[in-house]
Formats: structure tokens, C-alpha cells, sequence
């Protein structure tokens, strides 16, 4: 690990934070910088850095970097960009561990001085090794260690997970976040490159390859300066970790709107799909596809197949399912006969009783609904299951008939569901199921089904990787 690398760890796991540009002026960004560390729950050490100031969020001001009595393992700069370059070399000079910079003006605007400036602080930034998040940037999170080192801090409120967000942009990112809120998906990590100074996506993949938090990431990219070198990690990083990217700029316009706010040109979008496959990575086209994918990874093993068992509730959420799962490259999988069989003594003859299943006679039995659930899941033939309840009245009870059933088989296949009632009826039931490993819920069969897919696709490029580097390596192992 060289010196960069080794203080990069400090960065993310930092005892002692300073913030360049703190403020007790709620119109500053410093002042929200300190409220995400204050109120963020950060045991570390903070010290707040303004010459004009005596206290922020009670604690003393410094006048400078030079005056702090320890070390800074990690620096918040909010000044304006004239005044980085001398906060830059304060940080060399007191052997900062590292910078997030979250001032703008430099490569991304079109006046020269920013191009000029941009030169400028990389060259104090590499001479020291300081390894520098931004300039352009929110900021970064750490939940393991309750360091909020951005402006918002309501991403403090997230729950603690194993995804780790990689974005160049901060819109998209809170996005993620603010959805990830409101289905329970829990993040290891957020990371907002920003413009790239001397940490682009190489870099942090080759941290995240370590990080024993992590165990999927999910990548929003509008443009890369050095696509060989992001190919190269992302095949490094995909051999222990699971991955998924969502890259923009597939139109003209978009690809002028990268170029405008990253420094770089998105590229042609073809091409970046193309080399993300043969990288063993999984692309998605939209936000919301990036996060439920992600949170499939982290909650599901691999199918072994693409075959799928809908098992709904309700006749019209399972076709809706089915249909879905035709157009993402599932198969209905065909039950063998001593399973249906079985699904035939669960249900009367008037139901749907092959694949997909309508499992609504079975409501008011719980016996037989998880006679039913029980012997799909163990068909050989079923890669999985797609679990489909929408609340009634008249069902009310059949969360609780499922429970023990999907808490004994915990996801021995993937379970991947759409549970649905107004809210306050079976939020905790769900939520204890998801925590326990037993599901993964959606809030629409199509989600669900999409979600399937993607993991079932994702395993599929992982195999291939491991089949290609087995040709290429012999008997080397893949990990």
C-alpha cells in the first residue's frame, strides 16, 4: 500500500476531522458541513476552522490548519476556490491525511482560472500524497463509523448496510439516498467523486475492494477520463464484490450536460455498454433500477438459473409479474409432477393452480399456504420464487400464515416479493422478514420481477468472468 492508499484509509476513517470554512451561518455550506459531523453521531475529534470565528456548534474555532495540536486525519474544505490552494498546502505542510473538497470553480467551469487552479492544487495534492474527494463535491459518508462528511445531513439517517454508493453526481446520489429511506435499504458507504482531482473511480474501487462493510456497489457514471484503467478495477473489484452501474449520456444533449458538469465527456454510450459487459459488470437504465438491483445483491444469492415460480395473492399482480418477467429474460419454470401435485391438494380446481399460482383460496389456510410456498421452493426445477400479496381486508392474516415457512427456507433459493398494504398494517412483519434475510420486497410486481432478472443476469456475468479468467490463468484461483 503506498503512501496515498494508506492515507486514503485515514480519509474514510478519520479520529480527527477539520473543516476549513466552518460557519455559524446557516446560509454556508460550512455550517451544514458541521451539523452532518456534529449531529451525525461522529466520536472523532472535530475542529472547525474560520480566523473570524470563537465557537461553531459549541466547539472552538482555530484560526488555521497550523494551529490545530493533532494531526488531521481528514479536511472538509468549503472556502472559495481562490483560497484553496493555500488551504492545500497548510494540509501538506501539517501532513493531512486527506481533503474532501467540496468548493467548485475549477476544471468544470469554462474561465481558464479554473483549469489553471484545478492544475495547480493537484500538483500540492500528489507531491504530499494527499488524496483529495472532489473538488465539486458533497461529500463522502461513512456509516460504520457515523461520519457524515457532507452538507446534508439527513443522509445520516440511513440506515447501515452493505452497499456502497459511487456517483459523480451529488443530485443523483440523494436521490438514491432519499429512496433508500423509504424501502429500507441500508448503505456501507456514499462517495461523491465530484470532478476527480486525484481520486477518480479507480481509486475508490480498489478501496471498496477491502472494505469488509461492502458487499455491493452501485456506480452512477456520466464520464470517465481513463476508461481502460475504470475497466481494469471494475474487474478487480467484481472478483470480491458485486457491482451494478447506471451510465448516462446516451443522448447528445446529455453527453454536452456531462461534459459541463464532471470536466468529462460522456463517450459513446454503446461503447461503455459493451466494455461493462466484458468487465463482468451489470448495467441498468434508471435510477431506481440502479437501487433495487443493488439491494437484490445484498440480499440474495445467485440463481442458478432463470427459471421463476410467481406465487400471487391476487390474479391480476401475478400476470402483471409474469409479463415482466417475458420481457427481462426469465422463464416460467414448469413444476414437475410430485410438485404439482401438492399445489393441487393446496388449492381447488378452479383456481390457477400452474405456473404462475394464485394462491387466494389458500388465504384463510395457513397450513396450506405454506404447504403450497414450501413445495414450490423445493421444486429442482425453480430457480426462484416471485412472491406476490396485495393487502384485503379479507387477508389480513396470510403475512403471518407465510412467516414460518419463509424464515425456515431463508432464501436457500432467492425470495424476492411484492408485499403491499396501506401503511401501518404489515410494515414491521415485512421489515422483520427482510432483516432476517427471509425476502426482499418490492412495491410492484414489475419491480420485482425486474429486480429477479438483474440478479439472476448478474450471476450469469460473474460466471462467465470466472470461466474466461480460468482459461486465461489455469489453475490460479479467481479469488
Amino acid at each position: 500500500m503506498n503512501a496515498k492508499e494508506k492515507n486514503l484509509h485515514r480519509l474514510f476513517n478519520p479520529e480527527t476531522v477539520a473543516v476549513v470554512g466552518a460557519s455559524n451561518n446557516p446560509s454556508k455550506l460550512g455550517f451544514h458541513v458541521m451539523k452532518s459531523l456534529v449531529t451525525g453521531g461522529f466520536a472523532g475529534n472535530i475542529l472547525p476552522i474560520n480566523p473570524k470565528g470563537r465557537e461553531i456548534f459549541g466547539i472552538p474555532t482555530l484560526p488555521s490548519l497550523h494551529e490545530i495540536h493533532q494531526t488531521a486525519d481528514l479536511v472538509i474544505v468549503v472556502v472559495p476556490a481562490p483560497h484553496v490552494p493555500d488551504v492545500f498546502r497548510a494540509c501538506a505542510e501539517t501532513k493531512a491525511g486527506g481533503i474532501v473538497l467540496i468548493t467548485a470553480g475549477f476544471r468544470e467551469i469554462e474561465d481558464p482560472n479554473g483549469s489553471r487552479l484545478h492544475d495547480e492544487i493537484k500538483a500540492i495534492a500528489d507531491k504530499a500524497a494527499v488524496p483529495v474527494i472532489g473538488p465539486n463535491t458533497f461529500g463522502i459518508v461513512n456509516y460504520a463509523t457515523h461520519l457524515n462528511a457532507t452538507f446534508t445531513p439527513e443522509f445520516s439517517q440511513n440506515p447501515r448496510g452493505g452497499i456502497a454508493c459511487v456517483s459523480q453526481s451529488g443530485g443523483i446520489a440523494h436521490l438514491l439516498s432519499f429512496l433508500a429511506m423509504r424501502e429500507n435499504v441500508g448503505f456501507s458507504k456514499i462517495i461523491g467523486l465530484g470532478n476527480r482531482l486525484n481520486i477518480d473511480f479507480p481509486e475508490a474501487f480498489s478501496h471498496l475492494a477491502e472494505d469488509d462493510a461492502t458487499r455491493v456497489l452501485m456506480c452512477y457514471v456520466e464520464g470517465v477520463d481513463t476508461p481502460k484503467r475504470m475497466m481494469a478495477a471494475l474487474r478487480g473489484l467484481g472478483k470480491k464484490k458485486r457491482v451494478v452501474v447506471y451510465k448516462t449520456g446516451r443522448s447528445r444533449m446529455g453527453d454536452r450536460a456531462s461534459l459541463s458538469h464532471t470536466g468529462s465527456l460522456a463517450g459513446n454510450h454503446e461503447v461503455y455498454l459493451g466494455a461493462f459487459r466484458q468487465s463482468g459488470v451489470l448495467t441498468v437504465d434508471s435510477a431506481e433500477e440502479l437501487l433495487d438491483t443493488a439491494k437484490a445483491l445484498d440480499r440474495c444469492p445467485f440463481p442458478a438459473g432463470n427459471r421463476v415460480s410467481v406465487l400471487s395473492a391476487q390474479a391480476g399482480p401475478g400476470i402483471a409479474a409474469t409479463d415482466t418477467c417475458a420481457e427481462v429474460g426469465l422463464a416460467l419454470a414448469t413444476f414437475r409432477a410430485e410438485t404439482q401435485a401438492q399445489v393441487n391438494a393446496c388449492l381447488p380446481p378452479l383456481a390457477l393452480r400452474t405456473n404462475p399460482v394464485d394462491m387466494g383460496p389458500a388465504w384463510y389456510n395457513a397450513d396450506a399456504l405454506s404447504r403450497l410456498i414450501r413445495a414450490v421452493m423445493e421444486d429442482p426445477g425453480v430457480d426462484g420464487v416471485l412472491l406476490l400479496t396485495m393487502f384485503a381486508s379479507a387477508n389480513a392474516a396470510i403475512v403471518e400464515g407465510m412467516r414460518e415457512t419463509l424464515l425456515r427456507w431463508h432464501q436457500r433459493k432467492p425470495v424476492i416479493t411484492c408485499i403491499l398494504a396501506p401503511e401501518g398494517i404489515w410494515d414491521s412483519e415485512v421489515y422483520d422478514l427482510e432483516e432476517r434475510g427471509a425476502i426482499v420486497n418490492y412495491p410492484t410486481p414489475e419491480r420485482a420481477a425486474r429486480a429477479f432478472a438483474n440478479l439472476y443476469k448478474s450471476g450469469k456475468l460473474g460466471r462467465k468472468q470466472r470461466e474466461i479468467h480460468d482459461k486465461l490463468q489455469g489453475d490460479k484461483p479467481w479469488r
